[in-house]
């Protein structure tokens, strides 16, 4: 039924994909400048670049560790930035691929190729925009988000909304793209997460089928001993 929904409101957004482009594209030149700015967020090597990062020192430093709680805390971290690393990264490879086979001409090409002028290219980034990738990459973000904390998962929705606006206030993108690029991140940062639940990795399934996040134990665990005042000290020379 969502998926459903989706679809029928990506329908409905192609029909007035042109008139809602000139609407936002004529908004007043402060609130242009506030998106230009915003819309730098809606891209990934931000994310990408520090979660593969953290992810390679993480588990180099877990393969040295000896204390088992520290080293099942580390890759207990590992994981979370797998996750992020891979609830971005393949929805977003997914859009990248899309768009360039689609070819759909951007609205700067309104006037040559019409609402659904499309160019099969690999080259032209004004001939590549459906789905959007900015907005792949702010609702991935905001599911990835949502799927480890969800309290924090509506203020991260609101900024992918605010992100795909942006892009089609800007002239880069129509309705239609944003919001395929939407169902995209969403849908590719679930199937990320069952990717994960069924090797245990970050996540967990119950007894019902739904996938829970698994609590960080380990951590729990070590600031505990560290309250007390027991939590183990490295031995010289040692990790």
């Amino acid at each position: 039924m969502t998926v459903a929904g989706a679809l029928i409101l990506l329908a409905v957004a192609v029909v007035f994909d042109r008139q809602i482009s000139l609407f936002a594209q004529s908004w007043p030149d402060s609130v242009q400048s506030a998106m230009t700015e915003v819309t730098r967020y809606g891209q990934s090597d931000w994310i990408l670049y520090p979660a593969a990062v953290l992810y390679v020192l993480t588990a180099l430093v877990a393969l040295f560790v000896r204390w088992r709680l520290m080293r099942t805390l580390l890759w207990q971290f590992a994981a979370l930035y797998a996750f992020i690393f891979a609830g971005i990264a393949v929805p977003g490879l997914f859009t990248n691929l899309v768009k360039r086979l689609v070819g759909r001409g951007r609205p700067v090409h309104f006037t040559d190729t019409g609402l659904l002028g499309l160019h099969w290219n690999f080259a032209d980034w004004t001939y590549q925009s459906f789905p959007s990738g900015h907005a792949t990459t702010a609702f991935a973000l905001a599911a990835v988000i949502g799927f480890v904390s969800e309290r924090w998962f509506y203020p991260a929705l609101g900024l992918a909304v605010v992100i795909g606006i942006s892009r089609v206030s800007l002239g880069v993108h129509y309705p239609s793209d944003v919001i395929a690029g939407a169902i995209v991140g969403l849908i590719g940062a679930y199937a990320v997460r069952i990717w994960f639940a069924r090797r245990g990795w970050l996540f967990r399934r119950d007894v019902s089928g739904r996938i829970h996040s698994r609590p960080m134990s380990s951590l729990k665990r070590y600031l505990t001993l560290k309250r007390r005042g027991i939590a183990r000290a490295p031995l010289p020379n040692r990790p």
